[in-house]
């Protein structure tokens, strides 16, 4: 049996394959009159979640670079929510010591959310390698673009496309194409 692609196959499967992502875009909006606007803004944010999709299901492996790299990610964004939260309830004499209690309550909540992490990752290849999560990282890139980015619905239509795209690459790559 072949061995699956690894890392670095993924990332530059998604690097050089983005063009039929673009070519895709172009065809629907020209002969299917889908609402996608190509613009050079969409089309980079569109190369960046494609290439990131291209390796984006492999979160769920302990060892793969994209889970390790989103680990601390997480963690910070986890403790800094934390952070904001607290900042607004904690109220204590002198003034001067809030945002630093408030820093120690958020960077516990960042190392929760270190250790919790892993855990919570569903089993390698499992719900997250399917079409299923494929949609909700295209969805998810959608209102980023959208409503985060303030940019046009055709935007985030391309952007969430190219997304999906790169997700569904790194399935193909896998030979595991599933819906859940």
């Amino acid at each position: 049996m072949s061995e699956l692609p690894n890392y670095e196959t993924h990332v530059l499967s998604g690097i050089v394959t983005y063009p039929v992502a673009v070519l895709l875009g172009e065809l629907l909006k020209l002969h299917f009159r889908i609402p996608i606007e190509l613009t050079p803004t969409a089309l980079i944010l569109g190369y960046a979640l494609y290439v990131l999709g291209s390796d984006l299901p492999d979160i769920d492996h302990p060892d793969a670079l994209i889970h390790r790299g989103t680990k601390p990610i997480v963690s910070v964004a986890v403790g800094s929510a934390v952070f904001l939260w607290a900042k607004s309830h904690v109220g204590i004499n002198p003034a001067w010591i809030n945002p630093v209690i408030s820093w120690v309550i958020g960077a516990l909540a960042g190392l929760v959310a270190w250790f919790a992490f892993t855990p919570l990752m569903p089993k390698h290849r499992g719900i997250v390698h399917s079409l299923l999560f494929a949609g909700i990282y295209g969805l998810l890139a959608f209102l980023l673009v959208e409503y985060g980015l303030k940019m046009s619905s055709g935007e985030g239509a391309f952007v969430g496309l190219s997304a999906f795209l790169g997700y569904t690459l790194h399935l193909l790559l896998d030979r595991s194409v599933k819906l859940v």
